[in-house]
């Protein structure tokens, strides 16, 4: 009760009470094409807004009553579920790693969204270059915070620009001499003149749960961990 005498609803987040809709959070573009098959095994079908690429909203609804999922950004899965507006997500390690949350349990690696991260330079710099001589490099990347710590383990002060995208052009226009970024085949690198000269990480998407709506719903949120560990074993 409140201190005027009227109850207070039920409380939100994962903390809420035990009849309060799961939410799963589920990124949009490359990673949901791949994710939508192994959804589909762990039986799971959305609204059909949700294949609608002309539709606009952003939260759907289910074949299972009790859980609803929502489709945002792919850097925004992990900060949904750590602050508690979803109780599951689909997040690549490159994510987690960047954020760092400690609200964060991650799980089941679905196997999804294999690439790696990686430092690259244009191929011209690489002929005369020596990065064991490196003391300091200015980087433009999308992963700042995991870059400092990857220099940082070498005793290498990094200094970062935050890019969002394009980051092939950085070198090119002058704007720094080696960028960190995802690479699945390569081939934008390539296509570049950049090459690849150190690998910092392995990345494939992962199934990731809010630590306290671990504890305080067990037996939902363990059940859905249960049955995308299925999946993900069997694929």
């Amino acid at each position: 009760m409140s201190a005027d005498g009227n109850q207070i609803g039920a409380a939100t987040g994962p903390g809420g009470g035990a009849n309060e809709k799961l939410v799963l959070a589920l990124p949009k573009g490359r990673i949901l094409k791949e994710l939508t098959p192994l959804l589909a095994r762990a039986g799971i079908e959305p609204e059909p807004a949700f294949a609608d690429d002309d539709a606009r909203q952003l939260r759907f609804a289910t074949n299972h009553p009790q859980l609803d999922i929502i489709r945002v950004r792919a850097f925004d899965v992990a900060t949904f579920v750590a602050f508690g507006a979803a109780h599951l997500g689909v997040a690549g390690n490159d994510v987690i790693m960047e954020f760092d949350y400690p609200e964060l349990y991650a799980p089941v690696d679905l196997r999804i969204g294999r690439c790696r991260l990686a430092v690259a330079e244009p191929r011209d710099l690489v002929r005369r270059d020596d990065p064991t001589r490196w003391s300091h490099v200015r980087i433009a990347t999308k992963y700042p915070e995991i870059t400092k710590r990857h220099f940082a383990a070498r005793g290498v002060q990094a200094e970062c620009i935050k890019l969002n995208g394009a980051m092939e052009l950085a070198p090119k226009l002058g704007l720094c001499r080696r960028i960190v970024d995802l690479v699945s085949t390569g081939s934008t690198l390539k296509a570049n003149d950049l090459v690849e000269i150190e690998h910092i990480a392995d990345v494939t998407s992962r199934l990731i749960v809010n630590r306290a709506a671990l504890k305080t719903r067990p037996r939902d949120v363990e059940g859905w961990l249960d049955r995308f560990r299925e999946v993900a074993d069997a694929a």
